[in-house]
């Protein structure tokens, strides 16, 4: 048994055990906070990655931690339906933080390790190596409750509603290396890094009460050329997503489902369209989180529910995530 089938069995595991999560600021009860829920998009280094792997926790817990993140894919190389299958797979090592400037603003940021295998005709190629590192400056607008102008109220702080704004503004920078040669397989996001400076602009939507959550978050990203005159397709990520919290002694527990999905241009090169490069997919996704005093354990799992990546050569099987954060 590999490494990577380590891992995923782990995952299950954490999954069907019901692992989830909480607040650090609140270990207890986190919504008692009125801190809305949140998955912030990542910036990935593949075009057939889904752009709504998560760049935060379940809560607005500012952290440090590590991610771990298992794809897989099938590519058809051939128009017929015999035609020979290549198998992938990407294993993503993450170090990742959310970094708070002051109670409005905060910054998150992402440096992946890439482990990539293809299995093609019993030939297996693998490539590994840093990928790329991206980093985001965020703007939190939290609503409040209004006054009853009618009754007198000596408490001068405001009450949180629950609902608010997030606008993200952000980079991707090409510290993964890009390799020509990989660029005419079926799967071209088969790379540890785009080669590219590309730049990702966000709006989210968070309500959260005491035990129940919702989030919504749109983000566009716009994909630079690289010195191999190469340019993915700019990409379309939206996600909602719905949590409740569970809270028990000492931790707290926050499962989770949602709906993502991603839509992509084509890619061109030379200041031409490749031809089936575009596509569009929308997953399901279900996990949960653990929160022990300053420790935040998670995992999901993803599927897709449709999908058509590159001219349909191109088939997202199933996506396994799990992570473990100190919360600052």
């Amino acid at each position: 048994m590999n490494v990577s089938q380590n891992f995923k069995y782990l995952i299950l595991g954490i999954i069907l055990f019901g692992v989830a999560k909480a607040e650090a600021h609140n270990p207890i009860n986190p919504c008692n906070r009125h801190e809305p829920f949140q998955v912030l998009c990542d910036l990935c280094g593949c075009s057939t990655s889904s752009g709504s792997f998560g760049f935060g926790t379940l809560s607005n817990a500012n952290f440090v931690g590590v991610r771990y993140i298992y794809q897989n894919f099938e590519s058809k190389n051939g128009i017929f339906e015999n035609s020979p299958i290549s198998k992938e797979t990407f294993n993503t090592v993450q170090l990742w933080a959310q970094i708070p400037i002051n109670d409005s603003f905060y910054v998150t940021t992402s440096l992946p390790y890439q482990d990539l295998t293809r299995d093609f005709n019993n030939v297996k190629e693998n490539l590994n190596g840093l990928g790329d590192a991206s980093v985001i400056g965020w703007y939190k607008h939290v609503f409040y409750k209004k006054k009853d102008e009618s009754v007198v109220d000596f408490n001068p702080n405001k009450e949180p509603s629950g609902h608010s704004l997030q606008f993200g503004l952000g980079v991707k920078l090409p510290t993964g290396q890009f390799e020509q040669r990989l660029a005419d397989n079926i799967n071209p996001g088969f790379q540890v890094g785009t080669g590219s400076i590309d730049g990702v602009f966000s709006l989210g939507y968070n309500y959260g009460s005491d035990k129940f959550g919702v989030n919504t978050l749109l983000s566009y990203y716009l994909k630079g050329e690289n010195k191999n005159d190469y340019q993915f397709g700019d990409q379309f990520s939206y996600a909602v997503n719905f949590f409740t919290a569970i809270p028990r002694q000492k931790m707290n527990i926050m499962p989770f489902v949602g709906l993502s999905g991603d839509v992509y241009d084509s890619i061109t090169q030379y200041d031409e369209t490749l031809r089936d490069t575009d596509g569009n997919i929308v997953n399901f996704s279900f996990g949960s989180e653990l929160a022990i005093e300053k420790f935040i354990f998670g995992a999901s799992y993803t599927l897709p529910v449709s999908q058509s990546l590159f001219g349909d050569n191109v088939q997202s099987k199933q996506r396994l995530s799990v992570y473990v954060n100190f919360a600052l």
